[in-house]
């Protein structure tokens, strides 16, 4: 099966929902534990092995593993591992970016499922040009991988370079999502290459029907709501797959409460998803 058709299936047996891995400082205290590869791998495999089973996807993010070096990466490797165990397709936040024979060593690192870090999609940046991701489209076909493309970030900073027009007049942020749709044409019942668009960004008019999954940080405690959602997505809500990381992690350490906080969050969004407005 390919990445977008098993997160079709995902997200209609388990709800739509990403549940971010973020182990940083200020949530491994809140834990109780050490900014140490010791508190990481404590915070980090009791996510996994909590929400794992029960949700439709997981996120670790990179960054936080690999601030912690080749012992960070190590515990990253069995997180993955973990949360697909359980079930849960693993999009691992790497945001990567480059051209030619670099572009290829990243697909291979996180999309070849011979590789320790194989995850089942990760995130991209496209702003090398679109092209840039050519090696990893090409590993996401081969492997029944996905990848989730930066389209309209919540940061104060994006709208200067997602906002800004081409010479054809398109914006940035347009060129990448139209690219996503010709990737995805013809793909049922989901296809596999997906955009990142942040939940609390302003009313927009690009056009958000890929036809692949909408990769929808910032839920919880940053601040986007359900309402946010059906604001910015009506008409796509079928696509959507919410992320949220924070809100749901500081429920813990309890794997009990950490799994009832994924499932209200799931819930939450679970009737929207059947909405067509």
């Amino acid at each position: 099966m390919t990445f977008g058709a098993r997160l079709h299936a995902a997200m209609d047996a388990r709800g739509p929902l990403c549940a971010g891995i973020d182990p940083h400082p200020g949530l491994l205290d809140a834990w109780g534990l050490t900014d140490s590869v010791n508190g990481l791998e404590k915070f980090a495999l009791r996510a996994a092995e909590a929400l794992g089973p029960e949700v439709a996807a997981v996120k670790p993010q990179s960054a936080f593993f690999e601030r912690f070096g080749s012992r960070g990466i190590a515990v990253l490797e069995r997180v993955v591992h973990t949360a697909q165990q359980g079930g849960a397709l693993v999009v691992l936040d790497v945001k990567r970016g480059d051209i030619g024979s670099t572009a290829q060593g990243y697909a291979d690192a996180y999309l070849d499922p011979h590789g320790p870090l194989a995850a089942d999609a990760i995130t991209a940046t496209p702003y090398l040009g679109f092209g840039s991701l050519d090696p990893m489209v090409a590993a996401a076909r081969t492997h029944g991988k996905g990848l989730f493309v930066l389209a309209l970030t919540s940061n104060p900073e994006a709208p200067l370079f997602q906002h800004a027009r081409t010479e054809e007049g398109r914006t940035v942020a347009g060129t990448v999502l139209a690219e996503l749709a010709r990737l995805n044409e013809g793909a049922l019942p989901l296809g596999s290459f997906g955009a990142v668009v942040g939940a609390t960004i302003r009313p927009t008019d690009e056009n958000l029907a890929v036809n692949g999954p909408l990769l929808v940080p910032g839920i919880g405690a940053q601040g986007g709501t359900v309402d946010d959602v059906r604001r910015i997505f009506r008409g796509v809500l079928h696509h959507v797959l919410p992320s949220s990381s924070r809100e749901i992690l500081a429920a813990g350490p309890d794997a009990g409460r950490l799994r009832q906080a994924a499932h209200r969050a799931a819930d939450s969004f679970r009737a929207m998803r059947g909405e067509t407005g």
